[in-house]
């Protein structure tokens, strides 16, 4: 069986929760511990990863190769036969899952974290702290939390180019959905964790896509 190894609000490991339970297949999720214990990672990929997800699959162990890579999604795609990269749609898929990967979850997971204290357990607040004060500074929780109306306009703003989109298409570049819907799917869900939030009601088609992709199944 499949392991899905991750942190529940990680966006990039509900991207490959979500292919999961779009392909119907029985899998097992994995969830560290602690925040700061990546042991578990580092002793599966032979000290060679510490981040999530990570893929289990019989003697296989799957994580991603470079900072721009798919190396999970495409595993999961091949071996459940779920054509989520056709060729013609390589170029635009590569440009939009950047973004989703660089623009919108930059602003989005700030957002989120705002309100760590209500998912993260109390023995881990100082490790999920510490992480995310050596990563991005001394203070940087209550900074985005000072910062919280102009994060959500930004947010708002960056979301503009996937609602025109959808407003003419049931899914983001086709009419099925490709691996660029569930990337877009995970960073909303990080967005969306701790239940403060909502998608803008400005956004019609984005709010109704994602409630199609809630539970979205594979057409037999």
């Amino acid at each position: 069986m499949i392991e899905l190894i991750q942190f529940p609000w990680s966006p990039f490991c509900v991207v490959q929760r979500r292919i999961l339970e779009f392909a119907g297949v029985r899998f097992k999720i994995v969830n560290l511990p602690r925040t700061g214990d990546r042991s578990q990672i580092w002793r599966l990929t032979g000290e060679k990863y510490y981040a999530v997800p990570v893929i289990k699959d019989g003697a296989k162990i799957i994580f991603e190769s470079g900072d721009d890579t798919q190396d999970v999604a495409r595993y999961l795609d091949a071996k459940l036969r779920l054509d989520l990269f056709p060729v013609e749609r390589e170029g635009d898929q590569a440009i939009l899952w950047r973004y989703c990967e660089h623009e919108l979850e930059a602003v989005g997971f700030k957002l989120n974290d705002i309100y760590f204290r209500d998912f993260v357990q109390p023995d881990d607040l100082v490790s999920f702290v510490r992480h995310k004060e050596r990563k991005f500074g001394r203070g940087c929780l209550e900074q985005w939390r000072s910062q919280q109306k102009n994060l959500l306009r930004q947010l708002e703003q960056l979301l503009l180019p996937c609602e025109q989109m959808l407003a003419h298409r049931s899914f983001l570049l086709a009419d099925r959905p490709l691996f660029v819907d569930f990337e877009l799917f995970g960073i909303l869900e990080n967005f969306l964790y701790s239940g403060h939030y909502a998608l803008a009601k400005k956004q019609p088609h984005l709010r109704q896509w994602h409630r199609k992709m809630i539970s979205l199944k594979r057409t037999p």
